[in-house]
């Protein structure tokens, strides 16, 4: 197969645990790729389990990028996250291969497909002091519902228990007076960077998407979920974004001795599966995402004849 050309690039979305990892595998291994994580928790160093990276085992040989470089108490945001992915999509692209951006945070795969440019703001500290205390005094619940009110793209993007993010997106209101919508249109170039097929997997019976889900919660607690969790929550001063995220919080009652072990998993499992239903509402919401039965036999077939026809190879 002749190389590829430096600006083709393959994307995988969908909801947590519904086959993107061994679909890129799978695309990688057929069609000389290498694969390319879009995962905003996948980033950290130490937390493997309760973020599902991909093992040695199921990258089968196929070269990472993106994954497990940050240490847990270091801020990443969506603009240091299309500037590396840029530079990792150049480097798989400059020696012939093809970059596929995998993961389920579709604001990352987004962002880089449609070459959003980010500007640097001047951070205001009395308004984020003022929105974090009203945050505790109101709880993040009615802060969230503030933003929703504004901005309801951002909300729609943001657990409402995430007040970091919550916070840093009404400072972006506050300072630009635009919501996210208008702030993505003006800050689009008006020729895409890459010629992207985005794909989302998708399952018709959502029960057997909660059923994997649920099934991948209790494999997490059978290779250690624990004492990664127990890690976070001993250093959740420090490992902010960690101490929040999907897969740890939910069993720091059990740690404080709240709540047994069999409720926190249970949590978790609801947790996961009201992410997956965001995670689906944000790709319906891209255009030009092409949806790919999850449950097909002949999944990976199917998605490289589309790639195949996309491209002309």
């Amino acid at each position: 197969m002749a190389g590829w050309d430096k600006r083709a690039l393959v994307a995988i979305g969908g909801p947590t645990a519904s086959g993107k990892t061994a679909l890129s595998v799978a695309l990688a291994q057929r069609l000389s790729g290498e694969v390319i994580c879009a995962d905003s928790m996948q980033v950290y160093k130490g937390l493997d389990v309760g973020t599902a990276k991909a093992t040695r085992k199921e990258m089968q040989g196929v070269p990472h990028h993106l994954m497990d470089f940050l240490d847990p108490e270091e801020p990443f945001s969506v603009a240091d996250y299309v500037a590396l992915a840029q530079k990792a999509v150049a480097d798989v692209a400059g020696r012939g291969r093809l970059p596929i951006l995998v993961g389920g945070t579709g604001l990352y795969i987004e962002s880089l497909v449609k070459g959003i440019r980010f500007t640097e703001e001047e951070a205001d500290p009395d308004l984020r002091r003022r929105l974090t205390e009203e945050a505790q005094a109101l709880g993040p619940e009615a802060l969230h519902q503030r933003l929703a009110r504004l901005d309801p793209e951002s909300a729609a993007a943001i657990h409402p228990h995430n007040v970091g993010r919550v916070v840093r997106a009404l400072e972006r209101f506050y300072a630009t007076g635009k919501t996210a919508s208008r702030q993505k249109a003006d800050s689009l170039p008006q020729t895409p960077p890459y010629d992207a097929l985005v794909f989302c997997l998708t399952w018709a019976d959502r029960a057997r998407l909660y059923q994997r889900i649920d099934l991948r919660v209790d494999r997490m607690l059978e290779a250690g979920i624990l004492e990664e969790a127990r890690m976070v929550y001993e250093n959740r001063a420090r490992c902010r974004t960690a101490a929040q995220a999907i897969g740890y919080k939910e069993f720091f009652p059990y740690f404080e001795g709240t709540a047994p072990l069999e409720a926190c998993a249970d949590r978790l499992k609801q947790a996961s599966r009201n992410y997956a239903k965001r995670q689906l509402t944000w790709f319906r919401r891209m255009e030009g995402v092409v949806w790919l039965d999850a449950a097909d036999p002949h999944l990976p077939d199917t998605a490289e004849a589309a790639v195949r026809e996309h491209f002309k190879k």
